[in-house]
């Protein structure tokens, strides 16, 4: 377990990169953009509820570079969806310099047995699909730069693999395969893939398996968005292939 790496955001360790956040609408996603545009990033704002996206958009305004929002449902995206963003990207910023991945889906604590299929389904295709189809669209894009960040926030499988936690826990133990695969492939290249693993943060999808009185070692996001910063700067690379662990002891 890594302590919280010391980050100042808002040096200018992302100055003149143009970072793409996906799931930039929610808890750890919006404070993420934040940091990441304090410490010079342009952010791409992608999510899919635009009223929360205009939120975030004038949080990251105040403190950095003008954003760009791109509104985008991942649960009824398609690869070609996917393509259609990185053309957009390509034509109208010319580059993508990283990318990181914070949407989730998490429908509460089920039993197996009365569990709805298609929640366990949009589950596993959020969390884990639409990263792998998203990461396969934006990889050109990606290799074009001299040094390139993609980064997944993953959760806990110890923690999340459990009992009732269906597809989204399921899907924890599949994301870090495919971080292991994608690193195994681009070992030698300029495109660097990490995992981020916050800890337990006070959000939206977090409650739904856990009231604050029972969950007092849940961090606010803000606490955890250094990380971010870290892994998406060229400091990044000394956690290539890896998973940084910054929960706090338990």
């Amino acid at each position: 377990m890594s302590a919280l790496p010391s980050v100042a955001v808002g040096s200018g360790s992302l100055a003149d990169r143009i970072i793409l956040i996906v799931g930039a609408g929610g808890g750890f996603g919006s404070a993420a953009a934040v940091a990441c545009a304090a410490a010079g990033a342009t952010v791409v704002l992608l999510g899919r509820k635009p009223r929360r996206l205009d939120r975030v958009y004038s949080a990251v305004q105040a403190v950095g570079p003008e954003p760009l929002l791109y509104p985008l449902d991942l649960e009824g995206a398609t690869p070609d969806d996917y393509a259609t963003l990185a053309e957009r990207l390509q034509g109208e910023l010319g580059r993508l310099d990283g990318l990181l991945y914070c949407a989730a889906d998490f429908a509460g604590l089920t039993p197996f047995e009365l569990a709805d299929p298609a929640a366990f389904a949009r589950a596993v295709h959020v969390n884990l699909t639409a990263p792998a189809w998203l990461a396969q669209a934006c990889l050109p894009l990606l290799k074009q730069r001299d040094d390139a960040a993609l980064v997944f926030t993953v959760d806990d499988p110890a923690r999340v693999g459990q009992a009732y936690w269906g597809g989204y826990g399921a899907a924890q133990y599949g994301l870090r395969g495919l971080i292991a695969s994608l690193h195994a492939e681009l070992a030698r290249g300029p495109v660097r893939v990490s995992g981020l693993q916050p800890g337990p943060m006070r959000t939206a999808l977090r409650a739904r398996a856990f009231s604050l009185d029972e969950d007092t070692s849940a961090r606010h996001p803000a606490e955890c968005a250094e990380a971010a910063v870290l892994l998406l700067s060229a400091a990044g690379a000394e956690h290539r292939g890896q998973v940084l662990d910054i929960a706090p002891p338990a």
